[in-house]
């Protein structure tokens, strides 16, 4: 028998001071059966980093030819595409030829750097990327906000971000390996 993906239900505050933007979003996130409460938790961080009217998650686990999250144009092209975790360096130079900014959002402590240390000199020929790594540690304190109903409020503030919810709050500091500071506007 085939599992189903669990569904969280999400309401996110944003109050993005470094791009201006202030917003709530009603969102759905559907856990695949393979993708860890980590991948989720992080997919939803992304989410708050990028927030926009038309970003959206993708099939991700499922579906190869789509992100983790991303955003069209109404035009249909591809203005941004959001990996996590370690993909595979085809893979990201597949979609820095199909969208106009990449964002990979490498986490998972030690794996990460094995990752890094491996791709990170020849994916610098991607003058559109730009890669992002989330502590292993500061993965771990995502995990008590994680409900299947949840109200969230994220204040970014000079690249940092805190995720809050009415008991607990995680501060985040995304270390930038590679990508300009403005990759995110």
């Amino acid at each position: 028998m085939a599992l189903n993906s669990t569904i969280y239900k999400v309401e996110l505050q944003i109050s993005d001071m470094d791009r201006h933007y202030y917003a709530t979003h009603a969102l759905t996130l559907a856990r695949h059966p393979s993708e860890t409460e980590e991948r989720l938790m992080v997919r939803l961080l992304a989410f708050a980093l990028y927030a926009d009217d038309r970003l959206e998650f993708g099939k991700g686990i499922s579906d190869e030819d789509e992100p983790a999250l991303w955003r069209k144009a109404y035009t249909d092209e591809i203005e941004l595409w959001i990996e996590l975790g370690q993909p595979d360096e085809a893979r990201i130079r597949k979609a820095c030829g199909r969208s106009r900014q990449v964002v990979v959002i490498n986490y998972g402590g030690n794996t990460a750097d094995i990752w890094w240390n491996k791709v990170g000199a020849s994916l610098g020929r991607n003058k559109n990327l730009t890669v992002l790594d989330i502590s292993a540690t500061t993965v771990a304190e995502l995990l008590p906000l994680l409900q299947r109903g949840m109200r969230l409020q994220a204040l970014i503030q000079d690249g940092q971000l805190q995720l809050m919810n009415d008991v607990e709050s995680v501060t985040i500091d995304p270390l930038r390996r590679m990508g300009v500071a403005e990759a995110v506007s």
